[in-house]
């Protein structure tokens, strides 16, 4: 007859390798859809092409005409020339003048 404890035992253990296997092969995908992704464009999945504005480099799609800016290149595309994009993109007074 076997020891209940010993079974209990394996069995926790088995659940334990069973939960960092599943872990790991998360990981794995989630790096492998990243890497996959990398340079392409989150909406249609074509090709992202370099390019430049105002001095700030940032991607854009020739599929969907997306524009794709870094973590700090909008504060930088807003701290050079503010006055002469921001305000076409933004200001509304043009509109509301009759």
């Amino acid at each position: 007859m076997t020891d209940a404890w010993d079974e209990r035992k394996k069995a926790l253990e088995n659940e334990f390798f069973h939960k960092k296997e599943q872990e790991t092969l998360a990981k794995m995908k989630q790096t492998k859809i990243e890497k996959a992704s990398l340079g392409h464009c989150p909406k249609c999945g074509k090709s992202i092409e370099p390019m430049t504005f105002h001095g700030v480099p940032m991607d854009r799609c020739p599929g969907c005409g997306g524009i794709w800016l870094g973590p700090n290149d909008f504060k930088i595309l807003a701290a050079k020339d503010h006055r002469s994009w921001f305000e076409r993109w933004f200001d509304n007074t043009d509109e509301n003048t009759n």
